[in-house]
């Protein structure tokens, strides 16, 4: 089976640094462009079905690069982003708060150690759903299946995380993927392997 990963457009919030979690922000127009453009890259794909987080910046982005392609498109709670409760709408880089500075240091930089604040998810509650997601794929979709799954920054990293053995400390391995980019994983009798890397390609411009 091989993954296709593909986070959502650009949104405001993303030019503003906001931070977005569960916050239902919809795409701007450069995020719209840049949906049909890696829809236009993909064409040639032969996609069993997509998955999307159904927060509105990814369902468009998922309807976007589906064009006019009869493919099945399903929304699913388990791909949304990662919560940051209280943090969310605050732009990190201007915070006055020392608390969220220092914790959004730690979610970057030793994330290991971050703290989620009051409504939010830590990265092993992500993990946890992301490996759930997994799991149902392996259990409902075909060995051969070709499938797109379009999400969020940190969701995608952690739909990576546990299958590519990587630690919580190694979360951010690569950076964080880019607004369209694109990873490939490929799945062989439970082993997962990285086909390509979205830091490698960037986004589709």
């Amino acid at each position: 089976m091989k993954l296709y990963l593909i986070r959502h457009g650009e949104t405001d919030w993303n030019k503003m640094g906001r931070l977005q979690g569960r916050s239902d922000v919809p795409l701007n127009e450069s995020g719209r462009t840049d949906a049909v453009r890696i829809g236009k890259a993909l064409a040639e794909v032969p996609f069993d079905r997509i998955y999307s987080s159904p927060l509105k910046r990814a369902v468009e982005t998922a309807h976007l690069i589906r064009g006019e392609r009869d493919i099945p498109l399903v929304t699913d709670d388990r791909l949304m982003e990662m919560a940051f409760g209280s943090y969310e709408g605050n732009t990190f880089r201007d915070s006055k708060d020392p608390v969220m500075i220092e914790m959004m240091t730690r979610f970057f930089k030793a994330p290991e150690t971050y703290c989620a604040p009051e409504g939010g998810e830590e990265f092993a509650q992500v993990c946890e759903r992301t490996d759930e997601f997994l799991d149902f794929l392996g259990r409902t979709e075909k060995e051969d299946a070709c499938v797109l799954i379009v999400g969020h920054g940190a969701l995608l990293k952690a739909l990576q995380l546990h299958p590519l053995g990587r630690s919580i400390a190694e979360f951010w391995g690569g950076g964080v993927q880019k607004n369209c980019a694109v990873s490939v994983l490929e799945e062989k009798g439970g082993q997962f392997t990285l086909l390509q890397d979205a830091e490698q390609m960037g986004a589709v411009r």
